[in-house]
């Protein structure tokens, strides 16, 4: 197995475009001159992605007053991507990245420990970008539980 990248504050975010859950192709591009928050997460419908999810669905009203976007992506097919969505009312775009080629840019997918072994797999990440497309904020191995709150609390949203 090999090093992750590892993504920081100050370095220009990886381009993308990556189908929605309808199908439509999404670009980061779209997002030039807001803030976005971009997370990955491994799996929808599964207890932890599908709590994340529902914090960033719960606390969406506050984050787009403070001009913050979200997005979530992850390895999901988009039809598994639009039951998830229509299952949690989740009210932000999540995208399919089958491939793994953005996760794995973002230093997303890698090497990492599960249950005391070393896999590899979808590193729960976080990651705001600003206005012209620099990353803000790199958070790597995030916990599912409260990580929207603690991100709030670090952005003073």
């Amino acid at each position: 197995m090999t090093d992750n990248i590892r993504l920081a504050p100050g370095d220009t975010a990886p381009d993308f475009t990556l189908p929605d859950a309808d199908g439509n192709d999404v670009a980061l591009a779209d997002y030039r001159g807001r803030k976005v928050v971009v997370y990955f997460y491994p799996a929808a419908s599964t207890p932890g992605c599908t709590k994340q999810a529902c914090d960033f669905r719960d606390n969406l009203a506050e984050l787009n007053e403070a001009g913050i976007d979200v997005i979530g992506i992850s390895p999901d097919k988009p039809a598994k991507l639009a039951k998830f969505r229509d299952n949690e009312e989740l009210t932000f775009p999540l995208l399919s990245d089958p491939e793994r080629a953005t996760l794995t840019a973002w230093g997303a997918f890698g090497e990492k420990t599960m249950y005391g072994k070393k896999v590899q797999g979808v590193i729960r990440s976080t990651f705001l970008i600003d206005e012209n497309g620099k990353i803000e904020v790199a958070q790597y191995n995030v916990r599912a539980t409260g990580h929207v709150a603690k991100l709030r609390r670090d952005l003073s949203v």
